[in-house]
């Protein structure tokens, strides 16, 4: 019989040291001729991430040492951040962007000699930045996405698809620079050349629209100079979310849409428009936070690698002709959003309720899968790893509410007789987003010390097709507070959850509902608020980024037209009905939810006797990346837990609460 415990004072192997140790993922995969190239990330390297080399003989190394980060700014959220080619001479050559500067560089890992810039450096606002590049050799240029300010504000700005020189001249003369369109949409994607190199196709849409309300499938003639003419709309609208296209090796063009209420492939015909390759109410795509993201990719045989599934995303082979699907068999229930393919191979990141995400290639032409970098690998038993429970809840008006529940599991510790574990509702960041079912150690380190954890998809998450998508239109704070009041209630009502020790925490618009539901409701005892919105009258106004700064037009209403309920949801306006303890997190370098918002909350609170604690890490952005700053955040969170659930937690340092 195990030893009981109460619930929260576990022993545990899974530390926050741990736990920060192996927070990322690998990401933005790529093939480089014959070989496999893929970002990582290094939390104890500053949060910087490098790129990865993963030979045709096997071998795999980092190939840019510290300083050096990859990873592009445009957006905020970045996107593809590096291409590369493989070249008859010399090796490979790839083309990245450096965090620290935004510029282009050019590198030849094979030769002597670092990376050299491709691009220079503007002192307006925040100067030039790049994303979602392909090198075309033939031409001598990478094409891909140029954002450029114009002033100091973040919404004085500019994106178009530009062509910069592999000769470097580009990086002292501006006007090398090659603009391929003209700025008269403000987002686009990078440029995909068709097979014959007489077409580009490329996605763009426009303010107030965010890209998973509707997007546009552009279509121009390329002529032998390399010019875009003759451009038009050859797909989508203002109800229609197009976030990728690839052409197909006939020339033909295929895209993902979600016309039907689903984001299912289509091929673009020119007299029957949209043709439907395999109508499914299953996703095979996702929302379009940062620019270059993969959800399918041809193979040379004519067939289609594509990600697909409600909820969870499975690999697999579509024939665009029959419309035949064959998954893939493997353990994996999520894939991140980035796929590669070369010849019969197909690269992608997946991971599983019991591994993390690790780079898998599967090779269609011997049905042969395997594991070829980032492996996954067990630090400690994995009988301290949770195992997770895909729930579907009941909510206001009996809509569903799809959630991971994860209850608290450890092989040494039993709770006493009698008492229900405290549980924390995580709500996931977005709230365009979607909270996959994976092995997360940060979850773990909660369930192995006794303390059980709730994931929720409320309504506005992906996954479940866009009606569920369109719960949150203007019902940001309702319906997203709601939901996750409705999981933890039901939670305790069936004995699962002590209903007197429930928590809320989240990041980003994670942070905003967790701030929002400790003001408007008397679910929680404490939360954990992490880089939030707080205030959406500021928010909506001129405190975050050009890519955000209307995206409340749709998840609130128009400010001028409904500027009260811009008050009325904002957490800092009902400070007043605060009382339960909290943590608040924040990156002060954080350009999308800037500390400014903390600030003001906190100042509404001054006085008030509300016990909180605020901790800010210089240096950190949107999403903590360093090791350091990890550590000490998961720390402080359970010492706020122990605190106010009353358990002992003394291998923590306390977390000093102040009225």
């Amino acid at each position: 019989m195990l030893p009981t415990g109460a619930h929260g004072t576990w022993p545990s192997p899974i530390d926050a040291a741990l736990a920060a140790s192996r927070d990322g993922r690998p990401d933005h995969v790529g093939a480089v001729g014959d070989e496999v190239w893929w970002t990582e990330p290094r939390p104890a390297e500053a949060g910087r991430r490098t790129l990865v080399r993963h030979r045709a003989d096997g071998t795999t190394r980092s190939v840019l040492p510290a300083p050096w980060n990859v990873r592009s700014r445009v957006l905020e959220y970045g996107g593809q951040p590096w291409a590369g080619a493989a070249r008859a001479e010399g090796g490979p050559l790839v083309v990245f962007v450096d965090f620290a500067d935004q510029r282009l560089y050019a590198y030849a890992p094979d030769e002597p000699g670092g990376p050299r810039p491709l691009t220079p450096v503007s002192a307006v606002g925040g100067g030039l930045r790049w994303v979602d590049p392909t090198v075309h050799l033939d031409r001598g240029e990478v094409w891909c996405v140029l954002e450029e300010f114009t002033g100091e504000s973040p919404t004085d700005l500019r994106r178009v698809i530009a062509a910069v020189p592999l000769d470097g001249s580009a990086a002292v003369d501006r006007s090398a620079v090659r603009e391929l369109t003209d700025d008269s949409h403000r987002f686009v994607t990078g440029a995909k050349l068709s097979p014959d190199g007489r077409r580009a196709a490329w996605i763009a849409w426009d303010h107030p629209r965010m890209p998973w309300d509707g997007t546009e499938l552009k279509l121009a003639d390329v002529t032998e100079d390399g010019a875009f003419h003759t451009t038009r709309t050859c797909a989508g609208g203002p109800e229609e979310s197009i976030p990728q296209i690839e052409w197909l090796a006939d020339g033909s063009l295929l895209f993902a849409g979600d016309l039907s209420g689903w984001w299912n492939l289509y091929r673009a015909d020119p007299q029957r428009g949209a043709v439907p390759l395999c109508a499914r109410e299953e996703e095979f795509a996702g929302p379009l936070w940062s620019i270059g993201r993969s959800w399918f990719r041809p193979l040379d045989n004519g067939l289609v690698a594509t990600l697909h599934g409600r909820g969870t995303t499975t690999l697999g082979i579509l024939d665009p002709r029959t419309g035949e699907l064959t998954d893939v068999a493997g353990p994996w229930t999520a894939w991140a959003e980035t796929l590669a393919v070369h010849g019969s191979r197909i690269i992608g990141i997946a991971a599983s309720p019991y591994s993390a995400y690790e780079v898998v290639e599967l090779d269609t032409a011997t049905g042969r899968t395997r594991v070829i970098g980032s492996p996954h690998e067990d630090a400690v038993d994995p009988a301290y790893y949770p195992r997770p429970e895909a729930r579907t809840f009941t909510g206001p008006d009996g809509r569903e509410i799809h959630a991971q529940v994860y209850p608290p599991r450890n092989p040494e510790r039993t709770g006493p007789d009698g008492e229900l574990p405290p549980y924390v509702v995580w709500a996931h960041g977005g709230p365009t987003g979607h909270a996959p079912l994976v092995l997360d150690l940060e979850v773990a380190y909660f369930t192995s010390r006794g303390i059980g954890v709730a994931e929720v998809n409320y309504g506005g998450s992906t996954g479940y097709g866009r009606e569920y998508r369109n719960r949150l239109r203007e019902q940001w704070g309702v319906v997203d507070v709601e939901d996750c009041a409705a999981v933890a209630r039901a939670l305790a009502a069936e004995g699962t959850a002590d209903g007197r020790r429930l928590a809320i925490r989240g990041g980003s618009a994670g942070g905003w509902t967790s701030a929002a539901s400790l003001t408007s409701t008397d679910v929680y005892a404490c939360g954990t608020i992490i880089y939030p919105i707080l205030d959406l009258t500021g928010w909506g106004t001129d405190e975050t980024h050009d890519f955000e700064s209307r995206y409340l037009e749709s998840l609130v209403g128009p400010l001028a037209e409904v500027p009260e309920r811009y008050r009325e949801r904002s957490p800092v306006s009902h400070t007043n009905r605060l009382s339960t303890p909290f943590l608040l997190l924040q990156g002060l370098a954080d350009p999308i939810c800037p500390p400014v918002q903390c600030e003001r909350f906190l100042a509404a609170i001054e006085g008030r006797g509300v016990p909180h604690a605020y901790l800010a890490f210089e240096g950190e952005g949107h999403g903590f990346r360093r090791a350091d700053t990890m550590i000490r955040a998961l720390e402080a969170e359970l010492s706020l837990y122990a605190q106010t659930f009353g358990f002992d937690c003394p291998d923590v340092p306390e977390l000093e609460l102040k009225p």
